[in-house]
């Protein structure tokens, strides 16, 4: 099967937490009926097997450690950047891709890399390439955020924008890129802009891939507009206080004393949207 690109206008095309219906549906049988399972401090990785054959020089174990390596060290900037530790070990899947875009194609209606439901899955490869720790980045979030408060669900622009800002952090990113910017203004003027309301749904899984990818690079440049204005300790302090407080809006009024509304204000005026 030939792999299958993201949405033009935005480069993640991943989708979140899924809850633990999907989870269950997740299975656990690699491409040839296996998986070999290697561990870290913090992390428990599951590798397809069929990765194997394709691995060349790379192999199995120095694989598996790479991406173990890549997994601790997106662990040590995600309590660095937005103060989430998980202390329990988190489960990694990584599947042999055709066999992801095989099982898992249905779960979306948009293009994925990887999706969090109770454990991290993960379209691999045989190699770990910078797409690859993007994606851990990235779901390591979805995962650290139902460890610190497995019973709250987040508001998907929350969820997602907070993976999407790491990632991208991570990476290397201080802000937008150019290209971005210019997306996020061209759909404000289109009046493409949604609320925050209607993107509050626990996922963005039932969305085509253009309102997908809207919805993705909306959440992120939301997410950035609070880190570039009010820093980026107070948006790690606003993501820890609405786990505890179990209201985003009261973690608002906490950190940035200032309530949803009036943020999602300033924030499409920032972009031109009405």
């Amino acid at each position: 099967m030939p792999r299958r690109r993201a949405p033009r206008l935005i480069v993640p095309a991943l989708i979140g937490l899924l809850g633990a219906g999907s989870a269950a549906a997740v299975g656990d049988d690699g491409a040839d009926g296996k998986f070999e399972r290697r561990d870290s401090f913090h992390f428990t990785l599951h590798q397809d097997v069929d990765i194997d054959e394709r691995g060349g020089i790379y192999g199995s174990r120095a694989f598996e450690q790479s991406v173990l390596d890549a997994l601790e060290g997106a662990y040590d900037r995600l309590g660095a950047l937005l103060g989430l530790r998980p202390e329990s070990k988190l489960v990694v899947w990584v599947w042999d891709p055709d066999l992801f875009d095989d099982r898992f194609a249905g779960l979306f209606r948009f293009p994925a890399a990887g999706f969090y439901g109770g454990a991290i899955h993960v379209r691999g490869a045989d190699r770990v390439t910078p797409r690859l720790v993007a994606v851990l980045h990235h779901e390591l979030v979805h995962a650290a955020l139902d460890a610190a408060a497995p019973r709250v669900v987040l508001p998907a622009w929350l969820n997602e924008g907070l993976a999407e800002w790491f990632e991208a952090r991570a990476g290397g990113k201080r802000t937008l890129s150019p290209g971005e910017r210019a997306a996020i203004e061209r759909v404000a003027r289109a009046g493409g802009i949604a609320s925050l309301e209607a993107l509050a749904g626990p996922s963005f899984a039932g969305l085509a891939p253009e309102p997908a990818a809207i919805a993705y690079l909306q959440s992120y440049a939301f997410i950035d507009h609070l880190a570039r204005r009010f820093g980026e300790a107070e948006l790690a302090r606003f993501g820890t206080t609405v786990l505890r407080a179990r209201s985003v809006d009261r973690g608002a009024r906490k950190i940035y004393r200032r309530d949803l509304a009036s943020l999602e204000a300033d924030f499409r005026a920032e972009i031109g949207a009405p």
